[in-house]
């Protein structure tokens, strides 16, 4: 816990329970405007629907909201919206690659969550259009993105949220190297052309022609610093650098951009209010108001930037004070699970030719503002739900916890064509993954890392929890790591100084077993060669276990879902966590410092705890939920 959060009230949270208690006690701000959008916007399914940049900042807080609450029904709605435009050859329905409008790429992030998810090849070939779209579109001289064909050789701010988002994370998925240097050079060059150097903030626009009447005749430069505007900026940075290379030269640029805007940002909060002005630097200025989504999307940088150390942790007391801002000024609740946000812009924009807009104070000014725009509601998601995981209890804070990669090793063929690493690993979205059970850790402050050598104790120092899951048999790998006598000697003498040991098999047939044993048998566990809770089809009562009350692990998950696994035996100080039946399903033990938690299934992976699949009786988000507090409790304190 830090002290910028004891100074901002978040203490009072941290004391709140267990990991994401304080989301699940009630509704939470975002899935209140959550709900709300999900019976509000994009359920258009007319062939005129319109392909619209902010249905994908929408949808990027339901995804948010998804993955804080492993509720299905979140995700259903992104789909149902993408689907609505995307054909089954993947083709979008009303998107013109020809306009050349970079607002058109920012769904993109949507179809790339989709196909991470579940694979389907139409949400690849979606994105992949957008993709061409970035490599025709046109340029400044200089390489900037035009904001669209119409609108040319201009750069505006909004454009980098649209485009280079998007951009990085295919880039990355897609192992497009080269297209990282692009992406540094669209932010750098906006910079350049768009920053006042007396206030550090950033001009809407710039013209490189200098021929549109808001353009300044000597710099380019649009006439106002506009809340929003800015507000796309700051997030396109903190969002890029998700995917941005760490090794890449241009990326302690992208770092120090994101530091001077955020400086200039702070510098612009409104000191009675904590949020923001349509026109930053005006705020006494007749007419000027305070604007929702600038606000909205300043709270999301300051808070995101902070948790994934882009920005130092000064910069969340800002955010703090923002967000209490927000509420107070803008979110309305509805009910008790609905609520509305008012005080959004509906748009602002620079010249065109029905109606020019000239970039004048009074311009921005004359544009409507009102209750429930969508990109103002999807800002203000993203940035309840960052806050929202801030002041989640973080009990395991200075903790690491490392999933193994040695005898799981398993490759598949990636959607580049190169082989890589799949099955139970941190970065897997789709159903085989681990990316909810580290968003977990990660809210419950617990550092994630992946150890891809043999255990030794010399690579697992400086780990709390080691997990090692579903080891490899001859079918999954060509040479499979199995498990020696010398790599247990290792394992064991980790745990023994305290390490928290999670060993997650699989049923017989699908995990190697015999050989694994000569590890959990040296704190009397073993795994039995078989396999119980066989499922037929959806019928899920037949993986069903009841967890009794004042179950020591699982203290707020009742009923859960379990299937094909192996059973446990147990001798020694080994206890039984968890029984059904007569079975020995869940078992722990401690050994010297240590301890160790053993099932007979990788379990705690998206399949069956991401809420798409299970009806909300099953609760293995909530299980998922306790186990990580549970081994984060047995880690022995540092003295």
């Amino acid at each position: 816990m830090n002290r910028d959060m004891i100074k901002s009230g978040i203490f009072i949270l941290l004391l709140a329970g267990s990991v994401n208690t304080a989301l699940a006690q009630q509704k939470s701000t975002a899935e209140k405007l959550t709900l709300m959008a999900r019976e509000t916007f994009f359920t258009d399914t007319s062939a005129s629907a319109k392909w619209s940049y902010d249905m994908g900042v929408l949808l990027e807080g339901a995804t948010a909201v998804w993955r804080n609450t492993g509720d299905g029904d979140y995700f259903r709605y992104i789909q149902r919206a993408m689907d609505n435009y995307v054909s089954s050859s993947g083709t979008i329905k009303n998107y013109r690659p020809d306009e050349y409008n970079i607002d058109h790429v920012k769904n993109g992030r949507s179809l790339l969550l989709l196909y991470k998810v579940t694979g389907q090849q139409k949400y690849l070939t979606a994105a992949n259009l957008l993709w061409e779209q970035l490599q025709k579109h046109p340029r400044t001289k200089e390489g900037g993105f035009w904001h669209k064909e119409i609108y040319p050789h201009q750069m505006w701010l909004d454009g980098l949220y649209m485009g280079e988002p998007f951009y990085a994370e295919y880039a990355a998925m897609m192992n497009k190297k080269e297209a990282f240097d692009d992406i540094a050079n669209q932010f750098i060059l906006m910079e350049k052309h768009a920053r006042d150097s007396k206030t550090g903030l950033l001009y809407h626009g710039w013209d490189e022609s200098r021929e549109q009447k808001w353009a300044d005749k000597k710099t380019g430069q649009s006439p106002n610093f506009w809340g929003r505007a800015m507000g796309w900026y700051i997030m396109a940075l903190v969002d890029v650098l998700d995917y941005f290379p760490e090794n890449h030269p241009q990326r302690k640029e992208l770092l120090a951009i994101l530091g001077r805007t955020a400086k200039a940002a702070a510098k612009y909060q409104d000191v009675k209010s904590g949020v923001w002005y349509d026109i930053l630097d005006m705020p006494a200025r007749k007419g000027n108001y305070l604007e929702s989504s600038a606000s909205a999307m300043f709270v999301y940088g300051f808070a995101k930037g902070v948790r994934k150390g882009y920005l130092p942790k000064s910069y969340f007391p800002a955010a703090v004070k923002g967000y209490a801002g927000l509420k107070k000024e803008f979110v309305v609740d509805r009910s008790s699970d609905r609520a509305d946000l008012k005080g959004t812009v509906t748009v602002s924009g620079l010249g065109g030719k029905t109606v020019y807009r000239d970039g004048s104070f009074d311009y921005y000014m004359s544009e409507k503002v009102i209750t429930n725009d969508p990109k103002g509601v999807g800002a203000a998601i993203l940035a309840a739900s960052e806050m929202e995981m801030a002041a989640m209890p973080k009990p395991g804070l200075g903790k690491t916890v490392t999933v193994d990669n040695f005898f799981n090793n398993e490759f598949k063929d990636g959607p580049a064509g190169e082989k890589i690493p799949f099955h139970y690993l941190w970065e897997e979205d789709d159903n085989n993954g681990f990316s909810l059970l580290g968003h977990v850790f990660n809210n419950a402050g617990v550092k994630t890392k992946t150890l891809a050598a043999a255990p030794e104790q010399s690579n697992l120092k400086g780990t709390d929890i080691y997990i090692i899951v579903d080891p490899d048999t001859e079918k999954e790998s060509p040479k499979p790591n199995y498990m020696t006598a010398a790599h247990a000697k290792q394992i064991s003498e980790w745990v023994e100084k305290g390490g928290v040991l999670v060993l997650l098999l699989n049923d017989t047939g699908n995990c190697e077993i015999s050989k694994f044993n000569v590890l959990p048998e040296i704190f009397g566990i073993r795994f039995n060669e078989d396999s119980r809770n066989k499922v037929q089809g959806l019928n899920f009562a037949q993986g069903a276990i009841a967890i009794p009350s004042g179950n020591t692990i699982f203290k707020t998950a009742k009923k859960v879902y379990i299937k094909e696994i192996s059973t446990i035996t147990i001798k020694d100080k080994a206890v039984a966590a968890l029984k059904d039946k007569g079975d020995v399903i869940v078992a722990t033990a401690k050994y010297g410092k240590g301890t160790i938690f053993a099932v007979g299934d990788p379990w705690f992976y998206n399949e069956y705890i991401d809420g798409r699949k299970l009806p909300a009786e099953l609760e293995n988000f909530k299980a998922t939920n306790d186990l990580v507090n549970w081994l984060i409790s047995q880690v022995p304190a540092k003295k």
